[in-house]
């Protein structure tokens, strides 16, 4: 292939990528009262309740007041919850409508329409993380000691739940198989991720099962970059992570290539 035609193929490349992101990011910002506030009023409800109310009551969990505590654990949620369920929704719409068929005959590789799916919902989780951060300074005081740190969990904690999405919406069959995996797999997952409590509480048993929890070393590992405590071993935590979020997305670019839930 010569010079010319390859930086003609990487100017239709970076062009479609540029594309997809900037459709899925007008698109959530199109509907943002159904996408960017009632995350905004479900935290504020979580800080009100649990970190306020039945904060007063538990005291101190890893030498901090409850809700400092429990802070990270509600922002990463916020953050997974929707980088997963914007990919999921808007990819299997794509494929419904078969608008997705559009882009796969076109001269674009499945990695950039892959690569832009997902960027678009990670930005969608990061804005409301941003955002729900921004509401917890109401109510307590939030101190960031490693913002490296705290920025590469974030991005590659999105970026990974949305690749998560992106699965789903290769799989499903129906809008009701949207539902299925956050209402039986990820919202357990996160409850049971280490969000309200610290691992230390749990008997032996319960703790080591809680170790198979992948949610459990996201919440430690950026719960580490905010207040410098954690349950687990953090550079284990972010090696899983990156290793997790590679994995997931090689496996859904060999899905996308073999035409996988695509094809009628």
């Amino acid at each position: 292939m010569s010079n010319q035609a390859m930086l003609s193929r990487a100017s239709i490349n970076t062009t479609a990528f540029k594309t997809i992101v900037t459709k899925e990011v007008r698109r959530y910002m199109r509907i943002w009262v159904q996408t960017l506030i009632p995350p905004a009023i479900t935290m504020s409800l979580y800080f009100v309740i649990f970190g306020t109310m039945i904060g007063r009551r538990v005291g101190e969990m890893g030498g901090f007041d409850y809700i400092q505590f429990i802070v990270p654990g509600l922002i990463m949620m916020s953050v997974i919850t929707n980088s997963y369920a914007n990919v999921a929704s808007s990819f299997y719409s794509s494929k419904f409508q078969r608008n997705v068929e559009e882009l796969l005959v076109s001269p674009v590789s499945n990695f950039v329409i892959l690569l832009g799916f997902v960027m678009g919902g990670a930005t969608r989780g990061l804005l409301v993380g941003v955002i729900v951060t921004l509401v917890s300074l109401f109510f307590t005081d939030l101190q960031i000691l490693n913002p490296l740190l705290m920025l590469l969990v974030l991005v590659a904690t999105a970026t990974l739940f949305a690749t998560a999405g992106f699965l789903n919406g290769l799989y499903a069959s129906s809008f009701d198989d949207i539902s299925i995996v956050p209402t039986f797999v990820l919202t357990p997952l996160t409850y049971l991720g280490g969000v309200f409590y610290s691992l230390a509480l749990l008997p032996d048993l319960w703790r080591t099962i809680s170790m198979l929890n992948p949610i459990v070393y996201m919440v430690n590992t950026f719960r580490y970059s905010l207040l410098g405590i954690s349950d687990v071993n953090v550079l284990f935590s972010l090696v899983m992570i990156m290793l997790f979020t590679g994995g997931l997305l090689l496996f859904a670019l060999r899905l996308l290539n073999r035409g996988y839930g695509l094809r009628s």
